[in-house]
């Protein structure tokens, strides 16, 4: 082979090897490219989990501002009330963790004040019952709630949110169990 054929050769070998890596490239003269599926099922699943634990988030914060109203009415339960409220305020910055983008919750302080409570306005203010036994039970009924709606979500959560999620939910039962049936005990 002659010194021009493997020029040639060499020159016809690079230039295949430069199309098929434009191939695999994208083409920028050809348009926009379009996700593949794969794209579009992780935006799908990232826009699902951002959803779940807006939820998750929005409804532990509810639950926080139940706290701090029965607080706010009851002053005398707050050495009961005060560890409780606290591990519900773990919990709720626990479920925003991890990429949502939602707003930090309130601080958790150990009873409430009004430099402890979020600046955005509440729609409605939670209403307390006047009797401190019922506000408890309603308080208690607020737990299972919130815990029935964690576990709701564990189907639709990915593995290690889900975890939170059946840890929070946990919580929350023991939480209702110790406002009601384990005050008699």
């Amino acid at each position: 082979m002659t010194t021009t054929g493997r020029r040639a050769l060499l020159a016809a070998g690079a230039a295949a090897g430069a199309t098929a890596l434009v191939g695999c490239t994208s083409s920028a003269g050809d348009g926009p490219r379009r996700p593949g599926a794969a794209e579009r099922e992780a935006e799908r699943a990232a826009r699902a989990e951002a959803a779940l634990r807006a939820r998750s988030v929005t409804a532990a914060r509810g639950l926080l501002e139940r706290y701090d109203a029965v607080l706010a009415a009851h002053p005398a339960l707050a050495p009961r009330l005060t560890p409780l409220r606290r591990s519900v305020a773990a919990h709720a910055r626990a479920l925003g963790e991890g990429g949502t983008g939602t707003p930090k919750p309130a601080a958790a302080s150990p009873t409430p004040s009004a430099s402890a409570r979020p600046t955005t306005a509440s729609p409605a203010p939670v209403p307390v019952a006047t009797d401190p036994g019922t506000a408890l039970r309603e308080l208690a009924a607020a737990e299972r709630t919130a815990s029935d709606g964690h576990a709701d979500a564990l189907l639709a959560a990915p593995p290690e949110y889900a975890r939170l999620l059946a840890s929070v939910a946990a919580s929350g039962a023991v939480h209702a169990y110790l406002l009601t049936e384990g005050a008699r005990a």
